[in-house]
Order: structure tokens, then sequence, then C-alpha cells
């Protein structure tokens, strides 16, 4: 890039490790970044995660800011997510310059119409519609005084989605999602997710088994485990692998039930990849309408056929490269029938050129420095 641009990118975490959706984002688009040649000013919200040395190999600096958790924040009308990332030293060192900002979802925006001015260009990462996310959040939760704190934030958020209607720019992360900002903001540009894929690495022919995926602690994903194990196991005579990060007790005792299931716990990144790759279907269900699964990007960079259902492949453009079914009939007559289909080098061809074009850290990285910097050269 001549004339290298600088810029401020302000995460609502530390973004490594790289171990989950908004994260996984956040740290490969500053990867995709410094590789295009932009310096990169980062500065993380503080509360569950380490300082990480990690990301100084990508950044010109690298701020860390406290994540106070106050119980007074919870009567605010301003949600909690932001409230509580509202450190004033944050804003000191933003005015300290009119380098443009990136800030990386809603959570972050608490300063942002302090920033605004004629001589700075303010982009808004959006992961998802966060109202839409906390609602759904609410619906699946048992507990009483969680489901009523994620009722309430969803309220809060959507009322304070309207900063969006600021002189910004928005960066959503799917064609749905895009359309629904569209109607605060003008501005909004699709920036497809970042992710740890460079190249295609799928297999041709057949594998092993069966493969779900994704934390399994995470409630969206032990229900579709359970799903799965429940009402689709029983009627195909082939191996299933559930696997991802700390499984809950549930899942261990159903899959005794099932002789064709193993769970294979906290899977190291290079066995993840490997049992995407063996895997004759990337089998990937949720039942909660939100952003963009990551997972099946890595499924389609790394995996042989995908069976999907609609909520996970909505407005992601991902559609041509994935079979869809959304009822019990339908997943079970989809795998019966990709059981014995060899995965061939036209399909390998097909999807190369499709992620290639659509799911590129590198084009997403241009776009953004696009939306950012003026007169830039690449």
């Amino acid at each position: 890039m001549k004339n290298s641009a600088e810029i401020h990118i302000v995460s609502f975490t530390i973004p490594y490790p790289a171990d989950y959706g908004g994260v996984i984002d956040a740290f490969y688009k500053i990867k995709a970044l410094y590789e295009l040649g932009v310096k990169i000013n980062l500065h993380c919200f503080q509360y569950d995660r380490t300082e990480s040395e990690e990301l100084k190999k990508y950044c010109k600096s690298v701020l860390y800011y406290h994540r106070p958790k106050r119980p007074r924040y919870f009567l605010s009308k301003i949600p909690f997510i932001v409230l509580t990332r509202s450190n004033n030293k944050l804003l000191d060192k933003l005015k300290q310059d009119d380098h443009p900002i990136l800030f990386e979802g809603l959570h972050t925006t608490f300063h942002l119409q302090r920033l605004i001015s004629k001589s700075r260009t303010i982009v808004v990462r959006m992961h998802n519609v966060e109202h839409n996310y906390y609602s759904n959040l609410a619906k699946k939760e048992k507990n009483f005084f969680r489901k009523v704190f994620f009722k309430s934030e969803a309220l809060k958020l959507k009322k304070y989605e309207k900063i969006l209607k600021s002189d910004v720019k928005v960066a959503g992360i799917t064609e749905k999602d895009c359309a629904h900002f569209k109607d605060y903001n003008k501005n909004v540009f699709l920036v497809e997710a970042f992710h740890a894929n460079n190249s295609i690495e799928v297999l041709k022919g057949k594998g092993e088994y069966i493969l779900f995926h994704g934390n399994l602690s995470v409630h969206e994903n032990v229900e579709a485990a359970k799903f799965i194990i429940k009402r689709v196991c029983s009627h195909i005579e082939f191996k299933f692998i559930i696997a991802g990060k700390n499984p809950t007790q549930e899942l261990f005792k159903l899959s005794k039930i099932r002789s064709n299931v193993e769970i294979i716990p906290n899977p190291s990144d290079f066995e993840m990849n490997e049992l995407i790759q063996k895997a004759q279907i990337n089998l990937l269900i949720s039942f909660q309408d939100t952003g963009v699964k990551l997972k099946l990007i890595n499924a389609l960079y790394k995996g042989r056929h995908c069976i999907v259902n609609s909520m996970i492949i909505g407005g992601s453009g991902l559609e041509s490269l994935c079979h869809i079914a959304d009822t019990e009939n339908e997943i079970i007559s989809k795998l019966n029938e990709l059981i014995k289909a060899d995965f061939t080098v036209e399909e390998i061809n097909k999807r190369e050129e499709s992620l290639l074009k659509n799911v590129n850290n590198k084009l997403g990285a241009q776009k953004l420095i696009n939306l950012l910097v003026k007169n830039h050269m690449i």
C-alpha cells in the first residue's frame, strides 16, 4: 500500500485467542489489514482474557481498558453491553488524532457521537442484529433472572441501534443484516466474515463419518446436537461424531443411547480441522437465526458435503455450495443420499471459485480500507 494508512480499531474484548465467532472475525480482520500494510492502533476491553503478545505482531499499539460491571448499570436505559464499555480513557486516546476508527459492534460505540467530525471516517462493524440475538437468548434461557436480563437488554439494544443514524458507515456481515441496517443508514456495506482459512483444503472421494461441530457448552449448539442424537441418528446406519468445546454431561448421556454416536470433547484446532476434512458429511444445523456461522465457512473450506438448515445458511450468499434441509425427514433423506456420494474434483473447483471470490480475507480487508481511508492505493 502506498501512503500506508493508520487506523484505530476498538474491540469489544481482547481478540486473541481467536476461539469463537466475533473474536475470530476481529482477529483475522486485524491480521488481513496488517498484511495489506495498515498500521493498527488496537483498543481492547479487558474482563475475561489476559493481555496478548500475539496481537503485538500485527498492531502498532495495543491498549487495554477495564470493563466494570457495576450493578447500577442494569438500571440504565443504555444497554449493559455498551455502558460497561464507556471508559473515558478510550475517548481521550481517540481524540488525540483524526485517524479513521473501526468500532467492533454496538458494544463499543458509547463514545461514537463525541468522535464524529468532518475530518474523520468512522465505520461500525456489525456482527449481527444484536437485539435479535438477545431476544433469542431470552427465549432459550431457563434461569429467571438471566431471562429477564436478556429481554431487557434486547429492548434497550433495539432503541440504542438508532445510533447508527449518525454520520458513520456500517459494515454488515450478511446481506440480510445489511438490509436491516439500511432502515437507519444509507451507507451500509457488505463486508463478509473474516476467518482462519487461506486456501481450499477439501479432500476428494468419500469420508468416514457424519460430523456436527461447535461450542458444546453453548445452548444453541447443545439443542442442535440433542436434536441430531434423538431425531436423526437412529434412522442412519453410519457413524456420527459430535465434536467441540466443553460438551455437557447431558450430551454424553444421550450419546450412550446410540451405538453410532461418538462425542469428542475439546479437540485442538489441528484435530478439529482433521475431523472436518475426513468427514463424509458436515451436518450443521442451528435453531437461532443470528449472524453468519463461521463453522459453516470452515466446513466449506475444508470439508466435503455440507448439509445445513435455513437458520445456518440464511443471507450468507453460500446457499449454492450447500444442501439445505430443514425438517427431520428432509435431513434424513439428504444424509442417506450423500452418504455414498463421492466428493468430486469439479465440486472442489466450484467451492474454490466461489469462496475465494466471496469469503476471502484479503478482499474483505480491501473493502474495509476502501470504507475507512480516503485516496488510498493498494
